[in-house]
């Protein structure tokens, strides 16, 4: 207890410092209104009102000497709004900043040079994932939330099938896949072990290729000297890119052992809920849509399997940052304000009203007694992100590359190439 407290005291440290070097360097301009008062500043985000409210309002109750103000915008519209406001000069002051969204918004935000906030810092106070959100020149985003990619099973399947834990390894995991998978006498599946092969009726379809790259070592998209570019077809290592893609597909391919699923089938967290599926691979924030779903339903969760004998662990993750717009035209008042949010108790009330995981190493130590979040915990301290250029072009990239290959249009490798090639073009300012 004593060592967290001390690390949320280092994190204000640093805080105060960085505020206090952007003052000194001109950059944060300080009113000198005379009531003292630091003003109103806005805060956008797409997480629901009923869950932003009460914990934002004891944060203002905290920090009375201003007021954040949070704006609940839709998900399908919240990109468009967001530029529309900017361009505008209407935008927020702050916004919550989906990771899938930080290359988008790069020029849009400020960036906390390493010299006010060590890149060494950052590490040790945040988890992996969150570094998403570093380039080269410096943070774009405070980290609050990690939502990793999980495996949920379906307990009574597995324990009718004599299987007694659900698989910590990939080879493990496709050994089972025959055994799972029941078809009739016309080879027609009517139970599934696992969604995968296909793209578009596969839930999380990019994630979990990307999180198979990930796990062969490949980051998919790479900066050098301030220039993105996708390195999706650069196989490291040992790992041959092409044979990830070919495991993801052979799933799909009706000649292959493992095959389990093909475009017959409803969306797999529908099929999984139906209990007509084994394993789902889903994030961590589906936990409570899934009981919804089927409160009978006999199921619990694991990490993501991993490739066995690597070097390390992980799975995917989606990440959520806190971001300061470069237009806001109360900065010093936003920056202050997005600091306290990521360095105190409102990042922990964040993450546990939205039922994800905090990204702070040291709130990551203390985990709820509940029967999932200690796991959800220990797979967001070894999960990853990538800087994903625009999410629903490369979900038309990804899920192209899957089709080149169930089709026999490309080779595995041709389908890896195409797909890195027209990612690159989306990563080019």
């Amino acid at each position: 207890m004593k060592g967290n407290f001390q690390l949320i005291i280092l994190i204000v440290f640093i805080a105060a410092a960085i505020f206090g070097v952007l003052v000194f360097s001109g950059t944060i301009p300080i009113g000198s209104g005379g009531d003292g008062s630091l003003g109103t500043v806005t805060l956008w985000g797409t997480a629901p009102s009923q869950a932003i409210s009460p914990i934002l309002s004891d944060f203002n109750e905290a920090n009375p000497t201003f007021v954040v103000k949070y704006v609940k915008k839709s998900s399908d519209t919240f990109d468009q709004d967001l530029l529309e406001a900017l361009a505008s000069g209407t935008g927020p002051d702050m916004f919550f900043l989906p990771d899938n969204l930080v290359f988008h918004y790069a020029s849009k935000i400020v960036t906390i040079p390493y010299t006010s906030y060590p890149l060494s810092t950052f590490k040790n106070v945040f988890a992996g994932a969150g570094e998403v959100f570093l380039t080269e020149k410096g943070i774009l985003a405070f980290p609050l939330s990690i939502d990793p990619l999980m495996m949920y099973y379906n307990r009574s399947i597995l324990d009718a099938n004599e299987i007694v834990y659900p698989p910590a390894f990939w080879n493990d995991f496709t050994n089972m896949v025959p055994t799972l998978t029941k078809k009739d006498d016309s080879n027609k599946i009517i139970k599934s072990a696992v969604a995968l092969g296909h793209f578009s009726n596969v839930v999380n379809a990019k994630d979990i290729l990307a999180t198979f790259f990930m796990q062969a070592g490949n980051p998919i998209v790479r900066e050098e000297k301030g220039i993105f570019d996708s390195v999706l077809d650069s196989s490291v290592g040992s790992y041959n890119l092409p044979s990830i893609l070919k495991f993801y597909t052979d799933f799909a391919d009706p000649n292959n052992v493992v095959y389990s699923w093909n475009k017959s089938f409803d969306n797999s967290d529908d099929v999984f809920s139906r209990e007509d599926l084994a394993f789902y691979f889903g994030f961590a924030s589906e936990l409570q849509s899934l009981i919804n779903k089927n409160p009978n339903q006999n199921f619990f969760v694991a990490g993501i399997p991993q490739i066995k004998n690597s070097n390390f662990k992980l799975t995917g993750a989606r990440v959520t940052g806190l971001a300061v717009s470069s237009s806001s035209k109360n900065f010093s008042t936003a920056f202050m304000a997005a600091n306290l949010m990521a360095v105190g108790d409102f990042a922990s009330k964040f993450s546990a009203a939205l039922g994800i995981v905090p990204a702070r190493r040291d709130l990551l130590s203390v985990k709820p007694s509940d029967m999932y979040s200690p796991i959800f915990y220990n797979s967001a301290l070894y999960a990853k992100s990538w800087l994903d250029p625009s999410p629903k072009d490369t979900d038309n990239i990804f899920e192209g590359m899957v089709n080149a290959v169930l089709s026999n249009n490309l080779s595995v490798a041709d389908a890896i190439k195409d797909a890195s090639f027209k990612m690159s073009l989306l990563l080019i300012k």
